[in-house]
């Protein structure tokens, strides 16, 4: 028996509402994985207008999986166009009767045909709305935008995330991006098997190209999983050690180098005590830069969250710092595009350590870049 791709989606959107999970941990394998992703992820890119234009038609709000069949159905109605209307009512009102409660496939149909017969008007109702809400942003991060770069321009930024990401593919070594087609499997690629590239966005060369690895030269990379920039480094032949403390994101970054015949990198869990000529830190961020691919992160962002991870990133730069022979470079990246999380860290880490300098910066902003938001930071320690 076919498996109700609506169906799936609604199971892990709804369970998402209550764990808050990683969505692309609860994705199935198979054919249906590319669309049940598609579903769940416009679903959590457009939650608030959803969420406001569902709210017309149900006077009390559902919860559990009605709620979920709900976003699911409407998202494909307003904001998947190659959706057929009798497909999204028909295949959603085919999952819902999959529930134990016969009122659910009443109310998921009424509920989809009225939306469609009140399409025009719900988006200019959504049109009408502020750009947080047209855009689906909390309004904290949104306001936080709009300061920094202008109204005008926190739209664009909001808009960039609205779109699904492409993939890109870096090939050895490393100087070489290209884009994916839109549904070719990673693993159809040529060269996948031979370990000939990885899977990263150009705006992670940034790191990269300010750690300026040359062959031989020994590299600690502290913060390592899943080993993209690990990867870069060691095709640029440095010789790579890559911590990471987390075992699972470390036993992911052994099969990575695997995959990619790059054994000679050696894998720890603890930083090593010797220093290093050349250092990373690719510091664990609010993932704001990078919103299109992790569309739930945008909900779990708070102010307080971010602080916190701020002093975690303080923390493990000091760890760094020790381990940066004289005369060496340490490079801080992030795949944020919050000051506190990239300038002011930076800025905070010389006034704790006046022995290192800066010798350069460079920021992408997706609206600018037309790639994923990142910061790096090239520092250089003094000679003894």
């Amino acid at each position: 028996m076919k498996t109700n791709s609506r169906r799936v989606a609604a199971s892990i959107f709804a369970r998402w509402l209550i764990t808050k999970e990683f969505p692309s941990s609860l994705l199935p394998a198979g054919p249906d994985r590319a669309f049940v992703q598609d579903l769940v992820y416009t679903v959590l890119r457009r939650l608030r207008p959803l969420r406001r234009v569902l709210g017309e038609f149900v006077p009390r709000w559902p919860k559990g999986e009605m709620e979920a069949l709900l976003y699911i159905g409407a998202a494909q109605i307003l904001y998947m166009p190659a959706v057929a209307d009798y497909a999204a009512v028909n295949e959603t009102v085919a999952a819902a009767r999959e529930s134990l409660n016969m009122n659910v496939p009443k109310l998921v149909n009424a509920v989809l045909r009225n939306l469609i017969r009140r399409r025009e008007e719900m988006r200019l109702l959504i049109a009408a709305a502020p750009a947080e809400v047209r855009e689906s942003f909390p309004n904290a991060l949104a306001r936080r935008w709009s300061a920094r770069f202008g109204a005008a321009d926190a739209e664009k930024l909001m808009v960039w995330h609205n779109q699904p990401a492409e993939t890109f593919l870096a090939y050895r070594p490393g100087d070489r991006f290209e884009k994916l087609p839109r549904g070719k499997r990673v693993e159809d690629a040529e060269g996948f098997a031979a370990g000939d590239f990885i899977v990263q966005d150009p705006g992670t060369r940034l790191a990269v190209e300010l750690m300026d690895a040359q062959p031989g030269e020994t590299v600690l990379d502290l913060c390592a999983a899943p080993g993209g920039k690990t990867v870069q480094l060691a095709w640029r032949g440095a010789a790579v050690t890559a911590c990471e403390v987390n075992p699972k994101r470390r036993a992911r970054l052994a099969e990575n180098l695997k995959r990619l015949q790059l054994a000679a990198v050696a894998v720890t869990g603890e930083p090593p005590a010797q220093t290093f000529r050349k250092v990373l830190v690719d510091a664990p961020c609010s993932n704001t830069g990078v919103l299109r691919r992790r569309p739930d992160a945008r909900w779990s962002w708070s102010e307080e969250k971010m602080m916190a991870l701020v002093r975690l990133q303080a923390e493990i730069l000091d760890v760094a710092a020790a381990r940066v022979a004289p005369g060496g470079r340490l490079v801080y990246s992030t795949c944020s595009n919050e000051p506190e999380e990239n300038q002011e860290q930076v800025a905070a880490f010389l006034a704790r350590h006046p022995d290192f300098t800066r010798v350069d910066e460079k920021e992408s902003i997706p609206f600018d870049s037309g790639c994923d938001g990142a910061f790096a930071a090239a520092l250089v320690r003094a000679q003894d």
